[in-house]
């Protein structure tokens, strides 16, 4: 058994105890493999082992590891999880499944309409990130402001309105870390509440919250997707496609 196959195996058991210690069934709770700095081949040999959803941080390095995978394409769903800027929207439009770091409603019309521009693709699915720590350095709408950038991407074609996603700082200890990801959760059931009947909120559905180090605590708060890079594939060195 290969080492990143073990560590899968590991990381879903975690996923499967933490569901049952909140009383969820361990089917709620998406995995989400990042992907970022490792090699093509990981992403393979991670497929092989059932793992089909992948994250990524870097456009060009996205790009280019989605390209060499390319005979997988059919298996394989890419989310886009790192802060965008304007000029590479067109190429995340163009080959990712998901969006979870939209922060200003400028990049959500700019995919919304790059990604027009390929009408055999399914529409983007996204996510609104919220800067729940209010770190200067993080990227992510205030909660305050969550709702109402939601209410503008949920009018714009080609995308799919799915929840929200948030990176508590990673300083927190383990209750402020619950409270972090209670606070995300009550913000996105508060708009959830609020719009569920309205259109564009038909697949309001999806808390993007846990990574290797807490994900246990964002499970026990609602978390709906899990992004693990680390406990999956190892320590972070210089990538080589």
């Amino acid at each position: 058994m290969s080492q990143i196959t073990h560590n899968l195996m590991q990381v879903k058991q975690r996923l499967e105890l933490a569901a049952e210690a909140s009383k969820r069934e361990p089917e709620e709770i998406e995995l989400l493999a990042v992907s970022k700095t490792f090699p093509a081949r990981d992403v393979e040999e991670a497929m092989h082992a059932g793992q089909t959803a992948f994250g990524e941080n870097y456009v060009q390095e996205a790009v280019e590891k989605i390209t060499l995978l390319a005979k997988l394409r059919p298996w394989l769903v890419w989310h886009f999880i790192g802060p965008l800027q304007s000029n590479k929207t067109k190429e995340v439009a163009e080959h990712f499944d998901w969006v979870h770091s939209i922060d200003r409603l400028k990049i959500a019309e700019r995919l919304s309409a790059q990604r027009s521009e390929f009408p055999d693709l399914a529409d983007l699915q996204v996510c609104v990130q919220v800067n729940v720590s209010e770190e200067d350095s993080k990227s992510g709408v205030s909660m305050s402001e969550a709702e109402d950038l939601c209410n503008a991407i949920a009018k714009l074609p080609k995308l799919t309105l799915r929840g929200l996603m948030a990176i508590p700082a990673s300083t927190l200890d383990a209750s402020s870390q619950h409270q972090a990801f209670a606070a995300v959760r009550e913000c996105f059931n508060q708009i959830k509440a609020k719009h569920l009947n309205d259109i564009g909120y038909e697949f309001f559905d999806t808390l993007s919250m846990g990574m290797s180090a807490d994900l246990e605590s964002a499970i026990a708060e609602g978390s709906t997707m899990v992004r693990v890079g680390t406990a999956i594939f190892g320590k972070r060195d210089k990538i080589t496609l």
